[in-house]
């Protein structure tokens, strides 16, 4: 199904330069987009395939407006990634599929679980005693919510989510460990997004918390009496050990590892790949990434790493004598 250009704009506003009744087929980048399609262009490195799209339309910021006039038509917004980013929603609303039933028939929900208006629950998916989940929330397949977990309203678990598996908690004794039961849960905000096959512990005792707003990417591990701050976005395969406090409005780098116990600041933004080993209080980007090298030259770097100690200590001594 098609949309018209002039629809688009009506919907989502924008400045329209071009014919309002041509048809829109498709949604692509600028360097695939054929010419029934609609493109954007957000990150001035890419101006240079502007010129040579083959979009019948390109969202384009005012800086951009009389490059994009010199080709065709466009639509001038403020910010293009965003409004690209409201057009993909309309696109899916106007292009959906019937919706199935609310609770698909191979899913397991307790009696006891405490289910809202326009809730979405798919295949195989499974609801624990005790839980509660908000208003037009959507389980996809194979999520599973845990005993007395809260998950809040307009959420979106991907397939595979698992919400409330007990916290790693064991405590050594005499060369065994015996299992500290995670008597917590996890309370899940507002508007929060978590992607495929990631896995949020129960806590100990308080609970792990998730505030509104937050968006997980796939494969991600949040280990019990975590909290995470509202808005807050992690990209994918990141693993955050138990007790760590994240603040608001951060991102976090895929495949990041954050040590347990600490806490980041709000506005904290690490790259990804760091390993975060101590507090960070100040809000910024840090980076903690030893750099690929071709494997003789990072063996001389390492080795050169572990002798920086000995180093600092005898150029210690060294100002003491002077």
């Amino acid at each position: 199904m098609a949309l018209p250009l002039g629809s688009i704009v009506a919907a989502l506003g924008g400045e329209l330069h071009g014919d309002a009744t041509l048809e829109i087929r498709g949604l692509a980048p600028l360097e695939a987009a054929e010419p029934d399609q609609l493109s954007f262009l957000s990150n001035p490195k890419y101006r240079q395939q502007l010129d040579s799209s083959r979009a019948a339309c390109v969202i384009v910021g005012p800086a951009s407006k009389d490059q994009a006039l010199a080709r065709g038509a466009c639509i001038v917004a403020d910010d293009p990634y965003l409004y690209f980013a409201r057009l993909t929603q309309l696109w899916k609303r106007e292009h959906s599929r019937p919706a199935g039933p609310a609770i698909h028939p191979s899913a397991v929900v307790d009696p006891e679980a405490e289910i809202a208006a326009g809730v979405r629950i798919g295949p195989h998916c499974v609801v624990e005693r005790g839980a509660r989940i908000g208003r037009d929330t959507v389980l996809k397949a194979r999520v599973v919510v845990s005993e007395d977990c809260v998950i809040g309203d307009r959420c979106v678990l991907h397939p595979g989510v698992v919400i409330g598996a007990d916290g790693f908690g064991f405590a050594p004794h005499a060369g065994a460990w015996e299992k500290i039961e995670q008597l917590g849960a996890v309370r899940i905000g507002n508007d929060v997004d978590i992607g495929a096959n990631t896995c949020i512990d129960r806590g100990a005792l308080a609970d792990t918390v998730i505030e509104d707003g937050v968006k997980l990417d796939n494969l991600i591990q949040v280990g019990h009496n975590c909290r995470i701050g509202r808005h807050t976005a992690i990209a994918g395969c990141v693993g955050i050990a138990g007790s760590a406090n994240i603040g608001a409005h951060c991102t976090i780098g895929g495949a990041a590892m954050i040590l347990g116990h600490l806490t980041l600041a709000d506005r904290v933004n690490v790259s990804a790949g760091s390993f975060v080993a101590r507090s960070i209080l100040k809000p910024g980007l840090y980076t903690g990434i030893f750099p690929i090298d071709d494997n003789a030259a990072w063996e001389k770097n390492a080795a050169t790493l572990k002798q920086l100690h000995g180093l600092r200590e005898r150029l210690k001594a060294l100002e003491k004598k002077q």
